[in-house]
């Protein structure tokens, strides 16, 4: 088993779609016309197996959860193998950093957010025996 793909609250489709594959170098691996306004958006981290699906939301309570689906809390775990390279790209496609990257026993990190101020870690593990 894997885990395919994780449910993500969105406003608009094409806004998501833009900071997910524009700022952030994701794949947009599917966008299918449901109909009815609805489609089935999906985008891959680039080496990644599981997906985010982008859910527009439909309803008062899911628009008042966009940005929120984890309190504030880091939610999402963006893992890298050179760290300085993507957060370096991020921060000129103009994400946002909440903190500056810190070294931690685990590995090299720093929270940003995504459009809609779901926090995310990227993260680049520590080597371990080397």
């Amino acid at each position: 088993m894997r885990l395919a793909a994780v449910s993500l609250l969105v406003r608009d489709y094409d806004e998501a779609i833009a900071f997910y594959v524009g700022k952030l170098g994701f794949a947009l691996s599917e966008n299918t016309d449901m109909g009815g306004g609805k489609r089935w958006v999906t985008v891959t981290p680039k080496g990644g197996q599981t997906s985010l699906l982008l859910a527009r939301a439909t309803s008062d309570e899911q628009r008042t959860a966009v940005g929120k689906q984890a309190g504030d809390r880091v939610w999402l775990f963006l893992e890298t193998d050179d760290f300085g390279r993507d957060y370096t790209a991020f921060t000129a496609a103009g994400v946002r950093f909440r903190e500056a990257p810190r070294h931690e026993p685990y590995g090299m990190v720093a929270v940003f957010e995504d459009l809609y101020g779901n926090a995310w870690d990227l993260i680049e593990p520590a080597r371990t025996g080397d």
